[in-house]
Formats: C-alpha cells, sequence, structure tokens
C-alpha cells in the first residue's frame, strides 16, 4: 500500500512538472466548432484511403469532416498518404520523401484495393491517385480537416502552414502528429493561427493528471486529445477523462470506431468526435440519437 501511495505522489508530482514545462499559454478552442463525425482517411472501408474517391464518398455518406496524413516529396510537395513508402497502397515501391511528385503521381493507389478483402479491386486502373492536400483543400472547401503529420522531413512544417495559408484553410484545420517536437515546431511556425492536436507526451501528461485528479494543472497549447478506446490494456476513453478534458476546454477525438454500438456509447460519455472508417454508419447513428444527447 505505502508502495503504490508513493508510486501516485511521484506521478503527481511528475505530471505537474511536465505540465509547467509543456505550458504555452491559455487554452484554445477550435475555432467555429467541429464535426461529430470525422471520416478516417476518408471513406476506407469501402474506397482506397487517403484519395479524393474515399473523401467524396465519406461526404455523401454524412461525414461533416476529413481525417487524413502527410507526407512530403522531395521537390516539397505535401501529399496525402499515410505510409513512409507507397508500397501498402500502391502499385509501386519507394519513399515518399525520395521521389518527385511527378514519380509518385505515375502509381494507382485503387490497384490493390478490396473492400471485401478478397479478389474484388473495384479501384484497380480507375485512374486512382496520390492526391496533394491542396486538391483536398480546393476539392472539398466547405468540409473540417483533420491533418496528420506523419514525416519528419526537414521543412514539412513551414511547407504545410504555406500550402493552408494559400488555400485559405487555416480556421478549418486541426494539425496533428505524435512526437511532440514536430508538434511545438508547427505551433511555433504556425503563430497560433492554426489549431492543434495533442502530442503523444501531452497525451501522457494529461492523462495521468486525469486519473489524479490533478487536471486543473494542465494549460493546454492544444485543442483535441486524439486517442483509442484502450492503450496496452488501459482504458483511456472514460467519462471521468472526457469531463477532465472538458473542464480544460479540450476536445476529445476517439478513434478508429467502426461499430454503431461502441459509438453510441462514446457518445452517451460526452466524446466530441469520432473518428471511423464508416461515416455512413456514424451518420445513421446520429440521425437516430435523440437530439438531448448529441455532444455540443
Amino acid at each position: 500500500m505505502r508502495r503504490r501511495h508513493f508510486i501516485l505522489i511521484s506521478l503527481a508530482g511528475l505530471a505537474s512538472f511536465v505540465a509547467l514545462l509543456l505550458r504555452k499559454g491559455e487554452k484554445r478552442t477550435v475555432r467555429g466548432g467541429w464535426p461529430v463525425n470525422l471520416a478516417h482517411r476518408g471513406a476506407s472501408a469501402i474506397a482506397p484511403e487517403n484519395t479524393i474517391e474515399a473523401f467524396r464518398l465519406a461526404v455523401q455518406d454524412g461525414a461533416g469532416g476529413l481525417e487524413l496524413d502527410v507526407h512530403m516529396t522531395r521537390d516539397g510537395h505535401i501529399v496525402v498518404i499515410h505510409d513512409a513508402t507507397v508500397d501498402r497502397t500502391t502499385n509501386g515501391s519507394g519513399a515518399v520523401s525520395e521521389m518527385t511528385f511527378d514519380e509518385l503521381r505515375r502509381f494507382d493507389a485503387g490497384h490493390d484495393f478490396s473492400p471485401d478483402g478478397g479478389p474484388t479491386r473495384p479501384y484497380r486502373g480507375r485512374g486512382v491517385r496520390v492526391p496533394t492536400l491542396g486538391e483536398v483543400l480546393e476539392e472539398f472547401p466547405g468540409v473540417a480537416v483533420n491533418i496528420d503529420i506523419k514525416a519528419g522531413t526537414p521543412g514539412i512544417e513551414e511547407t504545410l502552414f504555406r500550402v493552408l495559408r494559400e488555400a485559405d484553410a487555416l480556421r478549418r484545420v486541426l494539425v496533428v502528429s505524435i512526437p511532440h517536437a514536430r508538434v511545438k515546431r508547427f505551433r511555433k511556425i504556425s503563430g497560433g493561427h492554426v489549431s492543434t492536436g495533442a502530442s503523444r507526451r501531452e497525451i501522457g501528461v494529461f492523462f495521468i493528471s486525469s486519473r489524479l485528479s490533478l487536471e486543473r494543472l494542465v494549460r493546454p497549447a492544444y485543442d483535441a486529445v486524439q486517442v483509442p478506446l484502450r492503450h496496452r490494456g488501459i482504458r483511456v476513453v472514460t467519462p471521468r477523462f472526457v469531463r477532465a478534458a472538458h473542464a480544460r476546454g479540450v476536445r476529445v477525438d476517439a478513434w478508429t470506431i467502426n461499430q454503431a454500438h461502441e459509438m453510441r456509447r462514446l457518445l452517451d460519455f460526452g466524446v466530441d468526435v469520432i473518428m471511423t472508417d464508416r461515416p455512413g454508419t456514424l451518420a445513421e447513428v446520429l440521425k437516430n440519437r435523440p437530439p438531448t444527447l448529441t455532444p455540443p
């Protein structure tokens, strides 16, 4: 018992100390609100992930926002793709950062996609390509976009901010990344003009603080914590966690949820955003949900 008490006290001290180190001013809120239904890489259960085709189907199915991933090509184009290489999602091979945009554009991004996990390849040879972020922003001008910086390519933060500024999209995007240093660089470059999500380090600090009822010590530099239901067997998204986040003016985005019963349960918890591969399913859940239970 004493050992456990000592551990809790130590964690509390650590959380408070790190929270102070990470403090970047007062809390912010996502400008203009944020949709509950966020399509994870588009409608990626029924179309090739991170493509215009998947994003178009997601919006048609009721998604209010799009979640996507970005890398930068050798010649400085911000492109929408999850992996560091094109091997898994196209018929090509090689690292995105070592290719020019023209080289990347030759690959078929629908070549291997199968909605049933079998022999069906409905998008093969239909001209599906890896899009640029600018193309996505232009194609869906009224849609919120969640951008995950997947690469540490030098200069990617500056280039990303330039693309967002040129597209007049600063107020409808949220930028996230796992490494704290990367998020920190983007915040500095963007000068606070773009909403950001918590880095993995910041999520850890907030989670520990909330477990110890010490979230009041955290001064978030982020607008959202994006978390799975569980991490290494530990339940992350609970009503207590959601209340703690809301108390600090922070949104809770849960990923990646594809089952209707889980969607309903999370909405009951007060979760603000649900990332899903099946935005049509979530749209039905929200449509049939009593208005008084729909989160703000």
